[in-house]
């Protein structure tokens, strides 16, 4: 936001999700920070903290903007390996890039400046694998430059806390003290075996290897759901709108089902009470693709939770989930159990096909199934988080 709005750079500068003075900072810069201001605060009480704290509600668009043009800067330099975050990547040094490696990501740093913008600081770490070079990154924020050389370990981490190294939250630091554990040297001490034991899986036993320099090879994960969910807002915490809330929802997780390349058989719906008391609730159906489908049974599980909870005049948040995915080639329909029509089903994907085709080509949702409302925060379904970053297509 500092970048692209210039006269906001010499002041603390909040982002939140909707444009209220109870909606919770979703980031703030360094300046806020010096003054106090968390990430999770209200806006109400970060003003009391820093009055003069600007408030900008989230630009998905801009952000995933401006990280397509990072990333293809440091393409320039050097190859982008692997994508982790919208503010998060990964690159390997190979040959004499790693004789030259403080060289090159100082002309990645010179190429961001010049190219992206003044107030795009990276943080650029330096290690024998990824999580070393991540946690190199987080030592000197921000605009830092850190090296962490085998050689050179576990000196340079010593100073560090356990909660700052990736992989260990309150909960794990709370076990690895009872383990005896109670600082990194411990930890570097430990053996293999302690760290999975500690863990309870194998997942402790890669951290410790990859603490001591070791590169571990994960296997690639494998997609499981497609989904979103919302903190509502104003008027559409009262049901018979947080009813368009889903149906926006169901339908945007269903479009990037579609673009994905895979059909789902389940569908699970939630929702918060103002209060604190949450339901929860799933259907299962034979595989399909369609907004038909997901809308239909969206509104029957929505009914369902309604009629089962005690007084839900006022919902906080909603959450539609599609589950059991699969190709298309891997799904075959039982015409004699199950009942299925298979020429609705392939009608219904038809009239997907040219609707997701007309609005891909306008850039916007010329087309679409029942009523779309246009809910507070804009951007249905585009919300960028760890691991998952828009596509252009999910702002049209």
């Amino acid at each position: 936001e500092k970048q692209v709005e210039p006269s906001i750079r010499d002041y603390p500068v909040g982002i939140t999700a909707l444009q209220s003075d109870y909606s919770a900072l979703i980031t703030c810069c360094y300046v806020a920070k010096k003054m106090g201001v968390k990430r999770g605060m209200r806006v109400i009480e970060a003003r009391e903290l820093c009055p003069d704290i600007v408030i900008r509600m989230a630009r998905p668009n801009i952000y995933v903007d401006i990280h397509t043009a990072i990333v293809h800067e440091v393409n320039r330099h050097i190859p982008v390996r692997k994508v982790w975050s919208v503010d998060e990547v990964e690159c390997h040094l190979m040959g004499r890039e790693r004789h030259n490696c403080l060289e090159l990501a100082e002309k990645i740093r010179i190429g961001l400046r010049q190219n992206i913008g003044a107030c795009v600081t990276p943080s650029i770490g330096l290690g024998p694998n990824q999580f070393l070079a991540k946690v190199a990154a987080e030592m000197h924020k921000p605009n830092g430059l850190t090296q962490l050389h085998p050689e050179a370990l576990p000196g340079p981490l010593l100073k560090l806390k356990l909660k700052d190294l990736p992989g260990i939250s309150t909960n794990m630091e709370i076990r690895l003290k009872a383990a005896g554990i109670m600082g990194i040297d411990d930890l570097w001490h430990s053996s293999p075996k302690q760290a999975r034991a500690i863990w309870g899986n194998v997942e402790g036993e890669r951290l410790w290897a990859q603490l001591h320099g070791y590169a571990v090879d994960r296997p690639e994960t494998q997609r499981r759901m497609f989904g979103h969910s919302r903190i509502l807002s104003g008027e559409f915490r009262d049901p018979a709108r947080a009813i368009d809330c889903l149906h926006l929802l169901t339908v945007k997780a269903a479009y990037r089902l579609r673009r994905a390349g895979y059909l789902a058989a389940m569908l699970s719906l939630s929702f918060r009470i103002a209060g604190g008391t949450r339901w929860s609730g799933e259907r299962r159906f034979a595989y399909a693709q369609d907004d038909f489908t997901f809308i239909r049974h969206m509104k029957s599980l929505f009914a369902q939770g309604l009629s089962e909870t005690t007084s839900p005049r006022r919902l906080k948040s909603v959450s539609i989930m599609l589950h059991n995915i699969a190709r298309p080639y891997d799904v075959s329909y039982d015409l004699f159990e199950s009942g299925v029509d298979m020429t609705n089903i392939a009608a219904r994907n038809q009239i997907m096909t040219v609707m997701d085709n007309l609005n891909a080509k306008y850039r916007r949702s010329v087309l679409h199934v029942g009523a779309r409302a246009k809910i507070p925060g804009g951007y249905a379904g585009a919300k960028i988080a760890f691991g998952r970053i828009p596509d252009k297509e999910d702002f049209y």
